[in-house]
């Protein structure tokens, strides 16, 4: 009799157990009964009709996430692959719709947005589908909620995470952004070489300008040394001509001494003798006479033909 007992018990302690079960936190297990749908258990220990109620699936609750790559043409005519990445999750409240309604979600989420993204992007420029990436991801997010959520599915964000043009394509963008960045860094240069062409020529201009300045105070100082000379000459009986001769004298020597100092210097030859002082002021004075009578005589030549 106890032989009969024992299967009878093991079998009961078998059937006991599998009355229970347990959900996972964020997961939702459907059961059914007989075949039909009964009830919905969240996460924790759980009880069901052994023999009659069956786990028939579970659902996460978490968010999840689904990458669509989609290949397209623009409206330039340049192909591109897309991927678009759709995060979504099962509304706790619509479990039913979810698990009974669809049977692949993933397939069903997948061919609306290869219908939005060919869509829209045909309607863009290369360069606007890089810039309006954001409005592809939105114009996917309202056409995925309005049809998943009926299957008890809420969309929460669409990201456009890759675009890949063709190779070419590519190589070509970054021979023109190369370009522009080679104008752009010419431009730069010839403004800085144009910058410093200009500077350059402010400070020869300012040099010479200081230059002929310091000429000018030179021999401006030169001649008030002369005019000091002459009448120190001249209050020691010496006239002006013989002061000037002498002075001229002076200065003929003093140059010849320079000029002898100087190892490295040309061989220069001047007139060495004491006369030659006073022979290049008579030229001088000779000279100055000269210009002056040709000067009267140019301005009386003027005033006459005035007169006629």
């Amino acid at each position: 009799m106890d032989f009969i007992l024992i299967p009878i018990i093991f079998l009961g302690l078998i059937i006991l157990i599998s009355s229970f079960f347990i959900v996972k936190q964020q997961t939702a297990a459907i059961i059914e009964r007989f075949g039909r749908f009964n009830s919905i258990r969240q996460s924790g220990l759980q009880l069901k009709i052994p023999l009659v109620d069956r786990i028939a699936g579970k659902l996460s609750l978490k968010i999840q996430q689904l990458d669509v790559i989609i290949e397209t043409k623009t409206l330039d005519d340049v192909f591109v692959r897309l991927k678009v990445s759709v995060q979504y999750m099962v509304i706790k409240d619509k479990v039913y719709d979810a698990f009974y309604k669809l049977d692949y979600p993933h397939e069903q989420i997948t061919s609306y947005v290869f219908d939005v993204v060919r869509a829209e992007v045909p309607k863009m420029k290369l360069d606007d589908v890089f810039v309006k990436k954001d409005d592809i991801a939105l114009a996917v997010k309202a056409e995925l909620n309005d049809a998943m959520s009926d299957y008890g599915f809420d969309i929460i964000k669409t990201l456009v995470t890759d675009i890949d043009p063709d190779a070419q394509v590519k190589a070509a963008m970054n021979r023109i952004n190369a370009s522009e960045r080679e104008k752009i860094a010419a431009q730069f240069e010839g403004d800085a070489a144009r910058i410093l062409i200009v500077e350059k020529a402010k400070a020869e201009a300012e040099s010479k300008r200081l230059q002929g300045q310091g000429i000018a105070d030179q021999r401006r100082e030169i001649a008030r040394g002369l005019e000091e000379s002459v009448e120190v000459l001249n209050k020691v009986g010496i006239n002006s001509q013989e002061a000037s001769a002498l002075i001229v004298v002076t200065q003929h020597y003093d140059t010849l001494q320079s000029i002898g100092e100087e190892t490295n210097s040309n061989l220069i030859l001047l007139p060495n003798s004491p006369q030659a002082g006073s022979n290049m002021l008579n030229d001088m004075v000779a000279s100055f006479a000269a210009s002056n009578q040709i000067g009267e005589a140019m301005k009386a030549s003027r005033n006459k033909k005035k007169s006629e």
